[in-house]
């Protein structure tokens, strides 16, 4: 039988509250009371699902060997970062927390009926309520939100029910587990959540390394997370006025009130990608790196995309490709095919030729390592000189001219198609082409002109006249299209658009679209994807060259003697080991490129200003190369890397180009020269005069009987006329006439050589 116990009247104006935890007072005797309002539900939680599926603010990323590498903040409400275990937890944090929330933690099982009592006595004789949650109580309402209270202080029926609750939890899980997970769950100032947040938010230290100070501090916060810091000192000191030997009130007040008296950013554990990473969280494929929260009840952690704390509201949905995307599982992380080691390297060595160039107007740089076989991308690095006007931009990504460098693959096309061989000789001379916007006449980097010079020595001297020539040969369409071929994404306009300039580099492109073009010669012309991801399926490779042309221009970009005719014989291109080399400098010196590979990687580099300022005297050499060199060095520090073998079907025979000593090269079948020397390449039949698509106006002070045109052509053949307007001239000096005209220059034979369209006003 329950006793009796006399109840005394209720002073006036007592809230609803007291008389909620007198009742509790009752249950000091007869506790059965509570138990049918305070059944949970049938599917909570136990501490291995709640470990499981518990989400961290921070995306994690590894290198290949589970290195982390580094480490991004994706969820913006609220900031979990890495789940604790107990045994890493300070034993001076877990001190203080169990003296300031619950001291009996280890003796009841769930509900603290001694301080329900206490409570249920204040409140009724007190205005100023005072709870009575165990911490299994308060990790009740964390897990899941219907165990808060709805609006204010629970009232009895709710206090009943997480009492259910806490006992249910305390039959399932044991007090170690309880403990972590409160730990890692509990709100403590602001967005930050879990020890590990509060611990490196608050002290920029790990939850193992907090004091007596710090952890009473964080103790006293859990009880009202965003107090006022005076507040917080206050019960601070109060807690500490009790602990032998504890730290004095004067200094923790001070301590308390510099610690919360600005902001908590948390410091990233790693920092060694953030280009790459922003990528891959931004990227489509996103989802399926971050799962979406699990599903359960509402308010708690359990409930997709809400806050775990008390206090905090619920989460916006996560957005694919923006700033927020679903958080990592705990434990959970993203590996990538990185490799920390290298990338370390990569960043230092990128710093340091940043450094170096400092005084030339140089502050940004780029670097991409890749594997030759299977397309790994195994650095990622975009670096920036305090001075950089954008610091954070990715110039792995960033379109910029490409300079020389898009010189194999037309020279590559020429072979391919025949035109050329790596013998033919090549006019290395003054060149004037006439263009629907004026003419166009390019120079070669050093000013000087060589005469008669061999494709290999044009290519691998990175001449730019020769190159222009070679692109008449080909057309500038095929020319497109070959780069397309290659990767290059830059071409949005029309070929024409670009001019001859293409040959030269007036395309914008991406240095990672520049690394997987050469990677593709290094692999016998077969173009694939990149890979970010070991899980990423390897992707089937496409012809973007025949093997025996992208032997013949590996071949030259590998031949020392035939770059001295630019270069030397030594720079930092001669590498000890074998390799396959292009530099590029864009117009004005505003971006400096090399790209090259060896037997087994390829590597690119890209020195320049994101802000488009121009260097002062950086060139190729002195600019990307030194960190090209001191990376494939790196690369192949105990690694050989042996040259490619020449497809079986490639000729050689000992030729003389003009003007080059006698050599053994090879050529595609049927290419091959019959006599030791032959006459230069010519370019086609081409008009110049005049330009197609150019607009002449009639002079109104001139007779008319008298402006004329008369029309040129260069490399025209022997015997050839002209056609306009389908009427052959007798002369190519011709009267102006009002009128759009077509001008067609013709061969003996009849055969169509060049046209233009041209404009009389």
């Amino acid at each position: 039988m329950i006793s009796m116990i006399p109840i005394p009247v209720m002073p006036p104006l007592k809230t609803a509250i007291g008389a909620g935890f007198l009742l509790l007072g009752l249950a000091l005797t007869a506790p059965s009371l509570a138990a049918p309002a305070a059944t949970p539900p049938a599917d909570f939680p136990d501490y291995a699902q709640v470990k499981a599926d518990w989400r961290s603010s921070e995306a994690r990323f590894l290198d290949r060997h589970g290195r982390l590498i580094e480490e991004v903040r994706i969820d913006q409400a609220i900031r979990r970062t890495d789940w604790t275990p107990l045994a890493d937890i300070s034993p001076a944090l877990i001190a203080a927390v169990l003296r300031a929330e619950d001291r009996r933690f280890f003796r009841h099982a769930g509900v603290d009926w001694l301080a329900a009592g206490k409570a249920a006595l204040t409140n009724w004789l007190n205005e100023k309520p005072r709870g009575a949650s165990t911490l299994t109580m308060q990790l009740a309402a964390l897990l899941d939100g219907q165990y808060r209270a709805k609006a204010g202080r629970r009232d009895v029926s709710e206090k009943l029910r997480q009492m259910g609750a806490a006992r249910e939890i305390e039959q399932h899980w044991n007090k170690t587990d309880i403990l972590e997970a409160y730990l890692n769950l509990a709100p403590f100032r602001g967005e930050l959540t879990g020890i590990d947040a509060a611990a490196r938010g608050l002290f920029d230290q790990r939850p193992a390394g907090l004091g007596d100070a710090e952890s009473l501090i964080l103790a006293a916060l859990i009880r009202s997370p965003n107090a006022r810091p005076g507040d917080v000192a206050k019960r601070v000191c109060a807690l500490a006025a009790d602990l032998p030997g504890g730290p004095e009130c004067a200094a923790l007040r001070a301590l308390t009130l510099n610690t919360l008296s600005g902001r908590y950013p948390i410091v990233p554990a790693a920092n060694l990608a953030p280009h790459l990473a922003r990528r891959l969280i931004q990227a489509d494929a996103a989802p399926s790196l971050f799962p979406p929260f699990f599903k359960g009840g509402p308010g708690g952690i359990l409930q997709p995309h809400t806050s775990a704390s008390r206090l905090n509201p619920p989460q916006p949905p996560f957005t694919k490709g923006g700033s927020l995307m679903p958080p990592l599982p705990n434990g959970g992380s993203v590996t990538t095919t990185l490799d920390a080691d290298l990338q370390r390297f990569v960043v230092a060595t990128l710093k340091q030729q940043l450094a170096h160039l400092a005084p030339r107007d140089v502050q940004d740089a780029a670097a991409l390592v890749v594997d030759n076989a299977g397309g790994e991308v195994l650095a990622y690095a975009s670096l920036s000189a305090a001075e950089s006007a954008s610091p954070h931009s990715d110039g792995v990504q960033a379109p910029r001219q490409a300079g020389s460098t898009l010189k194999p693959f037309l020279y590559g096309l020429a072979l391919e198609n025949r035109l050329l061989t790596t013998a033919s000789p090549l006019e290395d001379s003054p060149l004037s082409i006439a263009t629907g916007a004026g003419e166009y006449a390019p120079q070669n980097y050093d000013q000087a002109h060589r005469g008669l010079v061999s494709l290999r020595t044009a290519l691998a001297g990175s001449l730019n006249i020769p190159a222009v020539r070679t692109l008449q040969l080909t057309g500038l369409e095929p020319f497109a299209a070959r780069l397309a071929r290659f990767g290059f994404q830059g071409l949005t306009e029309a070929a024409d658009f670009y001019g001859y300039a293409l040959a030269l580099g007036s395309l914008d492109v991406k240095l990672e679209e520049l690394v997987n073009a050469y990677r593709a010669l290094a692999n016998g012309g077969l173009f694939a994807p990149l890979r970010f991801l070991p899980s990423d399926p390897e992707p089937a490779g496409r012809r973007a060259q025949s093997p025996e042309t992208a032997f013949l221009i590996a071949d030259i970009l590998s031949d020392r003697q035939a770059r001295s005719v630019t270069f030397g014989l030594e720079n930092p291109l001669a590498t000890r080991f074998w390799t396959a080399v292009k530099t590029g400098t864009s117009k004005d010196m505003r971006d400096n490129w090399c790209v090259g590979f060896s037997s087994r990687y390829t590597v690119g580099v890209w020195v320049g200003n994101f802000s488009g300022g121009a260097m002062h005297d950086v060139s190729g050499i002195s600019g990307a190369a030194p960190a090209w060199a001191a990376i494939m060095a790196r690369l192949h520090a105990d690694t050989p890397s042996h040259p490619p073998k020449p497809p079986r079907n490639l000729v050689s025979k000992v030729v003389q180009p003009p003007g080059e000593p006698a050599r053994a090269e090879w050529f595609l079948p049927g290419t091959e020269p019959a006599a030791a020397t032959w006459a230069a390449a010519r370019p086609p039949a081409r008009i110049v005069q005049p330009g197609d698509g150019a607009i002449l106006a009639l002079d109104p002070d001139i007779p008319l009987d008298r402006q004329r045109l008369r029309f040129q052509a260069r490399e025209a053949p022997e015997g050839a006329w002209w056609l306009l307007d389908d009427t052959r001239l007798d002369t190519p000096d011709w009267p102006l006439a009002r009128g759009k005209h077509l001008l067609i220059l013709m061969d003996r034979d009849g055969l169509e050589r060049d046209r233009v369209r041209f404009e009389v006003r």
